[in-house]
């Protein structure tokens, strides 16, 4: 008779333990019959950290978020630029949506040709090396 190598029965008892834990953490958040309504939203409540009582009982006002997205002029950066431009306008045009502006970032220095297309804003190219801007 074939014996298991100890390596297999780890990885058995680890997989199980992943999976059990992970079947007891969505019966405990997606079984819980509490639920709270926010216009045409339903809100499951945690189990462990509540919902702060300001956020409950606020009325829920429409809240336009601005999308703005950072773009080089190079062709793959424009046609980027174009598929999610074209994806804003349709999700904004839907009723109930909450999309307000759109801003492309050209950071190139100069103007291009999707000057006229996408609200575009000309910024200084960033200092060679300098790959990310962190803002606070």
């Amino acid at each position: 008779m074939a014996r298991a190598s100890p390596l297999v029965i780890i990885l058995l008892v680890l997989g199980s333990a992943f999976a059990t834990y992970n079947l007891v953490t969505m019966i405990i958040h997606y079984g819980s019959s509490e639920s709270v309504a926010i216009d045409d939203r339903t809100l499951f409540v945690d189990p462990i950290i509540e919902m702060p009582s300001h956020v409950k009982n606020r009325k829920r006002s429409k809240a336009p978020f601005h999308v703005a997205v950072t773009a080089s002029d190079a062709p793959y950066s424009k046609w980027q630029c174009r598929i999610m431009y074209y994806w804003y306008t349709r999700q904004k045009n839907l009723p109930g949506s909450e999309m307000g502006g759109f801003t492309r970032i050209l950071h190139s220095g100069k103007p291009d040709n999707l000057m006229d297309e996408i609200p575009t804003v000309v910024v200084d190219p960033l200092p060679v090396g300098q790959d990310q801007v962190t803002l606070l």
